[in-house]
Order: structure tokens, then sequence, then C-alpha cells
């Protein structure tokens, strides 16, 4: 693929949608090179189309934008999602309705482990975030991170490979945000805000003063085990 069209629809996934002007004036290239690519991307089905109608203080026709289509899914991976659903019912089947947590709190336990020496490398808040951002998003997350004053220090995350596992299993997002609090070791807050375009994305509120710390060492406490029925312990693990 081309290295313009893979920029095309990089932005285009971060802004869930954005006009021809948009595009040219993010990506420092002309409106009619822009409006070029993105017409042959449509034909290739990786696009499509929709128009919103403006502002009241604005007149003029309702403003065409281009959003990815689902042909573009596998370039925004989603972890092996059916397998994984699949194996997650199995495990429940044998080993009982507490089984799934019990293998998505392990794969969690598994991901702190890989992160936390890079990310622990950085020397401040800001860095530290922006190295899990980095891991994230080399592992199929699509996040950066972002500042401003009105919404603080954040993590936005504009895809998830498993979200389809999160729909399945809440108490995952949990785990998930426990992670984040434990690598960093401040408060982490997870909302989905609406983008205004009928879709929402998920941002990570970052407490950016950290947490309490004790000896020198930050408080960051144990990653809780989902909870296990009587005679369960140590069935799966």
């Amino acid at each position: 693929m081309r290295a313009s069209w893979a920029a095309i629809l990089e932005a285009i996934k971060v802004s869930d949608g954005m006009p021809v002007s948009d595009l040219a004036r993010e990506l420092g290239m002309s409106y009619m090179g822009v409006k070029q690519h993105c017409l042959k991307l449509t034909q290739m089905g990786c696009l499509d189309e929709w128009r919103v109608p403006r502002e009241k203080k604005e007149v003029g026709r309702p403003e065409k934008l281009y959003r990815l289509t689902a042909k573009c899914d596998p370039l925004f991976p989603e972890a092996g999602v059916g397998l994984t659903l699949a194996v997650l019912k199995g495990v429940r089947k044998i080993y009982g309705e507490a089984a799934p947590e019990k293998l998505l709190f392990h794969h969690f336990q598994l991901l702190r482990d890989q992160w936390q020496p890079k990310v622990r490398a950085g020397k401040s808040m800001v860095e530290k975030a922006t190295r899990l951002a980095d891991l994230r998003d080399k592992s199929g997350w699509f996040s950066k991170c972002h500042y401003d004053a009105s919404t603080g220090f954040r993590i936005e995350e504009f895809h998830s490979p498993m979200a389809k596992i999160y729909a399945e299993y809440p108490s995952a997002v949990r785990m998930e945000v426990q992670l984040l609090e434990q690598l960093l070791g401040t408060k982490v807050v997870r909302n989905e805000v609406a983008t205004g375009k009928g879709r929402k994305r998920v941002v990570y509120e970052i407490a950016t003063l950290g947490v309490r710390e004790e000896g020198g060492k930050s408080e960051r406490p144990p990653l809780p085990a989902p909870e296990v029925e009587d005679g369960e312990q140590g069935r799966l693990f």
C-alpha cells in the first residue's frame, strides 16, 4: 500500500471521519492530491462517504466526509478475537463460570510483567504514559497521548483489538484499567467520549500527580484476582 494511502487511512481512523480539506491540511498535501487518493480508495472499497449538516452559523451544502469501511478492519487487528472467544467459551463449559475470568486475569498479568520494565524506564509520568501508549500501539491498540487544558492528560484509544472480548466479558475492562494503573503508578479513569459523529472513543484519563509514595516507592496495589468459587482454586492455573 502506498505511504500516502496509509497516512490518509490512519488520519481518518483517528478522527472517525474527515473531509478532504482537513486531510490535506493535516498531512501537508495538496487538496487535489488528497481528493484523488480518496476517490481511488473509495473505488477500492476502503473508504465510503457521507454528508454531515453544517453548523447553523455556517452556510452551504452539507459537508462531505470520508470514513473507513469494513475492508480496512484487517489493518487494525483484533487479537484473533474469534479463536479467543471460542477458547473462553470452551473453558467456561469445561472448568466452570469463573474460568474465562481466570484466563483473562492471567493474560493481563503477563502483559504487566512484559511491559513494566519498559514503562518504568520513563523519567516522568508523561514519558511513562507515552511509552505505554507506544507499547499498546505495537500490540494492536491504536492509541496516542494527548493533553490540553480542558481535558488534562489522557491516552486516547482509536481501536482496541479486544473490543469484542470486552463486550462479552465486561470484567476484563476493569482488569485492563487496573493494569494501566499498576504500570503508571497512578489513578486511571476510563471513559467513553462521543466524537460528535454518532460514534464513541475510549479515553483513559491519567492523574499526572501520581500516587502517594512511602519509602521512596510508589504504592501499587496488586492486581486483584477474579472471584473463585469454592473448590476451584488451582484447577485451572
